[in-house]
């Protein structure tokens, strides 16, 4: 766990970076930024800045330059980058989301189906998904597991999704809801 307290207004900002420089190889612009977390690009900016004093950012200038994060930022918001790691694709209404993987699936109310609910923890942008949207996860790289639900609610600051599972199902094909 890092050493750095971060400000809530840091914390999402940095955190916005993290999962929209996931998977790619260019900087990340500062509109980029404040689009996915419905703030201002000044606000975007000024927070930079200290995230760059703090080691967390590195800069890029130039037209198509943006920022990067460092190491560092990884460890301040104590996640691990995804460079090597295997991924979890996410389908919204049949339609594979681009730079979005599944970093954690919390599952609550399994003993009753009909409650059943998944906490999903996104990399990338959560931005593409809405309440009402039907989601489908997986298969996922230890076990294959497949989960199928509508969205209930996102979470821009923490990158999640909250799901309403209608399905869970393994390549052997027994079901698990």
């Amino acid at each position: 766990m890092s050493e750095i307290e971060l400000s809530s207004s840091q914390s999402r900002v940095l955190t916005a970076l993290v999962n929209l420089a996931e998977g790619g190889d260019d900087p990340v612009q500062g509109r980029e930024i404040a689009d996915a977390i419905d703030r201002n690009p000044g606000t975007v900016r000024n927070r930079m800045g200290s995230l760059r004093t703090l080691g967390l950012v590195e800069g890029v200038a130039g037209p198509d330059g943006g920022y990067i994060p460092t190491d560092g930022a990884y460890d301040a918001l104590d996640i691990e980058r995804l460079d090597d790691a295997a991924t979890t694709p996410v389908e919204r209404e049949g339609i594979p989301v681009e730079d979005v993987t599944v970093a954690e699936i919390d599952l609550s109310s399994v003993a009753n189906p009909e409650l059943c609910r998944a906490e999903l923890v996104i990399r990338g942008p959560v931005g593409p998904f809405d309440a009402g949207d039907h989601v489908t996860v997986g298969p996922t790289p230890a076990t294959g597991l497949r989960l199928s639900g509508v969205v209930d609610a996102t979470n821009v600051d923490g990158n999640t999704l909250l799901v309403r599972v209608d399905g869970m199902e393994t390549p052997a094909g027994g079901s698990a809801a």
